[in-house]
């Protein structure tokens, strides 16, 4: 054994960066000076001198990414620029060089080590000067072996159960100029060990007490296994620091603890970092790829500028509140349908009056390039932490699949591992023991994992025994067996039941034939909760006393009880909102609401209710959709003839491209403003418009001299939709007598004769027409009675009326008989449900939870099938005299 000739100075050698950083804290804290701590790779380097590095993955991802394109790879030339390449070229080229395999000198062998011996050159070649592969490192540091002593000391290996190939020559001539023992301590000790002269101590193994259970599934092992580290800290005091909770593989878990780590607000730290998504910057970083990746929408664009903030970036210059320019129901999902809403922006459209079009125009026009300029993209919208994400994520991978390669980056989570339970890999605690262990996930095919080949030199090729010596399921097997050896005071051992699906897991083999496992149900009430929510949901006799608990749980009971409760609509009499709502000016779809769902007329005009937005576009337009399509085209179309001669000298060819002219118009503004479904159904979809309202048009029906046609005729104070000519004062009140309603809306068309006397009033229907005459039918049906009494009221009692529904498809006309006695009747009607809402009775109807009941998302689930059909008796006996509409013809 060669002398110490320092001996102020000595070296350990140690394994993972929570090992190194727990031994630097206990010799800061016994004050050791001279003492380093480093991996073996970083030994090599304090060896080799001069500016020598070793090869980090950062670098090698860097150098690889660069030379990909332009270097030849033979077979691999089809798969080199697929995603997923660069992260298999890094695991083929760390193992070559961990076993120490020379790819150069066995290129000859096969034409695949040939590829990747010359990809090795060009990466060699791209990397930085002094950077140096494993084997280059350990060659330039047998050559300073003589100056060993003088840097290193005597070296100690602590906490490494094996070492690669590689570096083994490096140790056994390091042995010949200073001391080197091998800490194994209770762990396994390699074979190859026996064959040196190095030192290797040894200790007995610990005998910590040991627990075996099982858990519902994986998401539960990790409940089970938070609330046994908040108890050994809380109860018993355990150090954090003592603690911690391993599996073979954490991926499977992490998102499990990253939610239940907040919940329970304990510091649980990550050894292995949390991924970059989790915080802003990442987020910002994963808005913008997912803009450059998935195209352009106004929800995406809405999330970047949110995450991007407004201080720095193209954003800045834009006022606060900007993005209210954008239509709320478009989803912009196009470059074309940016560059028609920047087209008709002004001024006046902006939060500040001034006109910032040119600003947002440049943001879409950069984000327009796509990924192909995410360099240039990133570094303008992106700073700071965002942009290092960003530029990791593109030397990680394509820039084409940037979104997945920022899902699998990782940081550390910024906590102190010495201070701090820990959640960690078996390979980091193996290295790093704690007193008070919990093994998770100890699953068949889990722990151990099993062992693959490479991705790119298969077993045939070079056998996966050589490429890979340190294979990853005889790690797993070591790891767990040190961590049994060297855990000091306690071990649980824990196997999910089932996965996520529900489907049997079976036992890990390691855990051999023990038999005393505790069984954990998944509703069982825990020893010790984490949190309030876990200390709430495990204690019903608790959680029934909470305020919000009983409310909830008097709610649930309510709603299954055949008598109407307070939890079904019942409300005080004249309370001021019911007041304040009926008192508003109403519309037919508002007082049909009224008639037909008070409760939802409460929702919608009271509470202010709507059905969330879809942030997707459809497959096909809905009937409502469908028909304000129609509607728009025929004012358009209509507009157009009025002010060419008029609809009634109008022929056919004239019609047709009326209506050609205003469909194109029509399709670009509803592509600027709302969703559209794929192009093909699109295409189709537009021409059914066109078709219906060539026969809304087409259709003469009664005639009228020297008509005049009028459409989308707004009265009672609606505001105009178009600066089109009216035959009167749009803001005149119109009141139903004896109904203290007052309406207002828009006449889909109105013909009114030249002389004034007779007026044809028609509501547009896209559907299908009623199989039997309808009057009101069930108040279903009140637009043609009411536009009929708004236009008497308003063009005066001497006019003729006729009203009807005109439903294109079919070419059928349905008159209302008359006008007056439905008018009548529904007056009673209104009055009726007037009385009923007053009286507090803001109940179900027939329409709730009906499949075109847009607010069903706030009623019991699947409502029409089980709560509706329970209430509505009870519902339409309390209502009286409010519920006769519904039978009405």
């Amino acid at each position: 054994m060669a002398v110490n000739t320092n001996p102020n100075r000595s070296t350990i050698i140690a394994h993972g960066r929570l090992a190194m950083r727990q031994l630097r804290l206990d010799a800061a804290r016994r004050r050791l000076h001279g003492l380093q701590i480093l991996s073996f790779e970083q030994l090599a380097v304090r060896l080799a001198g001069g500016f020598t590095r070793p090869i980090d993955d950062e670098s090698l991802r860097a150098a690889i990414q660069a030379v990909l394109p332009e270097t030849p790879l033979g077979e691999l030339d089809g798969i080199k620029l697929l995603p997923g390449m660069v992260d298999a070229a890094v695991d083929t080229l760390h193992k070559a060089w961990r076993s120490g395999i020379d790819l150069a000198a066995r290129a000859h062998e096969h034409p695949r080590l040939e590829s990747i011996a010359r990809l090795e050159a060009a990466v060699q070649q791209q990397l930085p000067a002094g950077m140096m592969r494993p084997a280059d490192l350990v060659s330039a540091a047998l050559e300073r072996l003589v100056h060993a002593p003088a840097i290193l000391g005597s070296v100690e290996i602590v906490g490494i159960t094996e070492l690669s190939p590689s570096w083994r020559p490096l140790l056994m001539a390091l042995a010949a100029h200073v001391p080197v023992a091998w800490v194994a301590g209770p762990r396994p000790v390699p074979d190859w060990l026996d064959e040196t002269e190095i030192e290797v101590r040894r200790s007995d193994a610990r005998m910590p007490q040991q627990h075996m259970v099982s858990a519902a599934t994986g998401y539960h092992e990790a409940v089970e296994a938070i609330r046994w580290a908040r108890a050994l800290m809380v109860t018993e005091g355990i150090e954090p620091a003592d603690i911690a909770i391993a599996a073979a593989s954490t991926s499977d878990y992490d998102d499990h603890f990253l939610a239940l780590r907040a919940d329970a607000n304990i510091d649980l730290h990550f050894v292995h970092g949390i991924k970059v998504t989790t915080n802003r910057d990442g987020q910002a970083a994963a808005a913008l790829a997912d803009i450059l990746i998935r195209g352009f929408s106004q929800t995406r664009m809405r999330r970047l500028a949110a995450l991007c903030g407004s201080e720095t970036g193209p954003f800045q210059s834009l006022p606060q509140g900007w993005l209210r320019v954008l239509p709320a129901d478009a989803p912009l999902a196009s470059l074309s349908a940016w560059d028609r809403l920047l087209a008709r922006l002004t001024a006046a459209d902006w939060p500040d009056e001034q006109d910032h079009t040119p600003a947002l125009r440049g943001i879409v026009d950069l984000l327009a390039k796509g990924h192909m300029a995410a360099d240039e993209i990133g570094a303008t919208f992106l700073t700071g932490r965002a942009l290092s994400i960003w530029r990791k994520a593109l030397l990680a991978g394509p820039s084409v699949s940037l979104d997945t390669t920022l899902e699998s980056l990782k940081q550390d989570d910024g906590l102190e591992a010495c201070v701090s339970p820990a959640w960690m890999p078996a390979s980091a605690l193996a290295a790093s023991p704690r007193r008070y262990v919990r093994l998770i996930g100890l699953n068949s095919s889990r722990w151990p994992r099993a062992i693959s080949e490479d991705r790119l030199i298969s077993d045939h090729i070079i056998p996966t025994a050589e490429l890979d010596p340190l294979p990853i399921g005889a790690a797993d097997r070591r790891d767990f067996a040190t961590i049994l050896a060297t855990t000091e005071n306690e071990i649980t051992l824990s196997r999910a039941r089932r996965d996520s699906e529900g489907r049997l897991l079976g036992r890990s083999a390691l855990l051999g034939p023990v038999t005393e496992e505790r069984y954990i149900g998944r509703n069982a009430v825990p020893a010790h909760a984490f949190s309030e929510t876990d200390r709430l949901m495990a204690r019903p006799d608790e959680f029934a006393s909470d305020s919000q608990a009983s409310s909830a749980i008097t709610a649930w009971r309510n709603w299954h009880r055949i008598e109407i409760t307070p939890n079904d609509g019942l409300v005080r009499a004249d309370h001021p909102l019911l007041l304040e709502i009926l008192a508003r000016v109403q519309s037919a779809s508002s007082l049909r609401l009224l008639l037909r769902s008070p409760l939802g007329f409460v929702w919608r005009y009271g509470m202010r209710l709507q059905m969330p937005e879809s942030g997707t576009d459809p497959l096909v337009l809905d009937a409502l959709s469908m028909g304000d399509l129609v509607h728009m085209t025929l004012d358009l179309a209509l507009q157009d003839l009025e002010a060419n001669g008029g609809l009634a000298n109008a022929d056919d060819a004239q019609v047709t491209a009326a209506i050609e002219a205003a469909a194109a118009n029509v399709a670009g503004v509803w592509e600027s403003e709302r969703a559209v479904p794929p192009p093909v159904i699109w295409r189709r979809t537009l021409d059914d418009a066109r078709t219906l309202a060539q026969r809304a048009l087409a259709y003469r029906g009664e005639h009228l001299e020297d008509a005049r046609s009028y459409g989308e005729v707004a009265f009672g104070g609606a505001e105009p939709k178009t600066g089109a000519e009216s035959p009167w004062d749009g803001a005149t009140p119109v009141a139903i007598p004896g109904t203290g309603f007052a309406i207002k809306g828009y006449i889909d068309r109105l013909d009114l004769s030249g002389d004034g006397r007779r007026a044809l009033v028609r509501d547009y229907k896209t559907g299908r027409p009623p199989k039997d005459d309808i009057s009101i039918d069930g108040g279903r049906e009140l637009q043609r009675c009411l536009y009929a009494f708004a236009v008497k009221a308003l063009l005066g009692a001497e006019v003729s009326i006729s009203a009807s529904l005109l439903y294109p498809r079919t070419e059928t006309d349905l008159q209302l008989v008359d006008p007056e006695a439905t008018l009548a009747e529904l007056t009673g009607y209104l009055q009726s449900a007037s009385a009923s809402l007053s009286a507090g009775h803001a109940l179900i109807g027939p329409d709730t939870g009906g499949t075109y009941d847009d607010l069903a998302f706030a009623l019991p689930a699947n409502a029409g099938a089980t709560y509706c059909k329970r209430k509505t008796p009870a519902a339409t006996d309390l209502v009286g005299d409010a519920a006769l509409v519904w039978e009405a013809q």
